[in-house]
């Protein structure tokens, strides 16, 4: 799994941090409005929405290998083609197809995180790949910015097609090639597989709401922290750098003690508390008066949210109906990719009608609901051997 799963996420989300600095800038550089602007950036997160639940018939097709080296392959292959693009309808295109691919690779990853553990390992194996996640995402956008300073804009994304081809070449020979087969058990067929989904529907609803809220409450963090800092507070970019970075060190510290808790205690154990400590962070922004105490909030924040690293993915694993594995997977970061979204448009909307501050308290509202939620309407999933 080390090798199969971890080095290949890795090695992605390195390729995503790449374009963290430069892909705003290369967007501006084409000569187009701010809106257009937004479009391309937004441009693979709608991708990724409109390919989830595809995504999950292609993974009960085609099985967990197949999907993994297409989705990684598209992802690569479009950053690549980004550097002769030159109309913004092109790169727009490819930005499509490179959420295509990102929906292709998270689903066939999470199923085959699913199959490969058990319950009471579960949580420690997909938080460690959240961890190893955030690493690559660490040091992604410091190389990409270096990258491009030295060669120029477009030079990053040569660097993540190689770096996409290894990963390529690491699934090819590492992820084993009977992981479709583990799926496709005799007596088990299409019918049985939506009977199951459907007879699921009532869990996927009460789990898949509260996960709504919890992916609206992480991304409406990452949105606000910044803007909070710099149209409020008045703190210059370094010094918003300096924050976002130690809330990223604070979280990314934490999937592992995160893993033990899931599996030891249970998965609740690890997801209320996290989101509680964010909900409660949150509130707090408002309060904060200049770097010190932005610098204190933040970091309780990246403590919240690394207590809940492979909470949503370890959680759907466990709720996902074996006959209808793709399918319910599909349909679960359906769900969370929709809050992924609505979190930063929820802070626009308060904050364009209200302010920043106001914004945050409403964000830490929908993440105490979500704790609420998952504490008294979804069931425990830990179960022992």
């Amino acid at each position: 799994m080390l090798t199969a799963v971890y080095l290949p996420a890795l090695l992605l989300s390195f390729c995503n941090g790449l374009l963290v600095p430069t892909l705003p800038l290369y967007a501006t550089g084409l000569g187009i409005s701010l809106a257009l602007v937004g479009v391309v950036l937004a441009a693979e997160s709608i991708g990724t929405l409109l390919a989830d639940v595809p995504a999950g018939l292609l993974l009960s097709r085609f099985g967990d290998k197949g999907v993994m080296v297409v989705g990684v392959g598209l992802v690569a292959l479009s950053v690549v083609l980004l550097v002769p693009a030159h109309g913004v309808v092109e790169v727009i295109g490819l930005r499509l197809v490179a959420g295509f691919g990102q929906a292709l690779w998270g689903l066939s990853r999470h199923a085959f995180l699913a199959q490969s553990t058990r319950s009471g390992g579960r949580g420690r194996a997909i938080s460690t790949f959240g961890g190893v996640s955030r690493v690559g995402a660490l040091l992604g956008p410091a190389s990409g910015g270096a990258v491009a300073a030295a060669w120029g804009l477009r030079a990053p994304f040569v660097l993540h097609g190689v770096v996409g081809l290894v990963a390529l070449v690491v699934v090819l020979r590492a992820v084993p090639t009977d992981a479709a087969a583990r799926r496709a058990r005799p007596g088990v067929g299409r019918h049985a597989g939506y009977a199951a989904l459907r007879g699921s529907s009532g869990t996927l609803a009460r789990a898949g709401l509260a996960q709504l809220m919890a992916q609206m409450l992480r991304a409406g963090r990452r949105v606000l922290l910044p803007l909070y800092a710099s149209q409020v507070l008045g703190l210059d970019v370094g010094a918003v750098g300096l924050v976002l970075s130690a809330s990223a060190f604070a979280d990314m510290t934490l999937f592992y003690p995160a893993g033990l808790l899931m599996d030891r205690f249970g998965r609740k154990f690890a997801i209320v508390p996290s989101f509680v400590v964010q909900a409660l962070g949150l509130a707090l922004v408002p309060l904060t008066q200049g770097f010190g105490s932005l610098l204190a909030v933040a970091l309780l924040l990246g403590f919240g949210n690394g207590l809940s690293a492979g909470t949503m993915m370890t959680l759907g694993a466990d709720l996902a109906p074996p006959e209808a594995l793709g399918a319910f997977l599909g349909v679960w970061r359906l769900i969370g990719d929709a809050g992924s979204s609505g979190g930063p448009l929820l802070v626009g909307a308060v904050a364009e009608t209200l302010d920043l501050g106001l914004a945050a308290i409403a964000v830490g509202a929908v993440g105490l609901a979500a704790a609420a939620v998952f504490a008294y309407s979804v069931k425990e999933t830990l179960t022992r051997a």
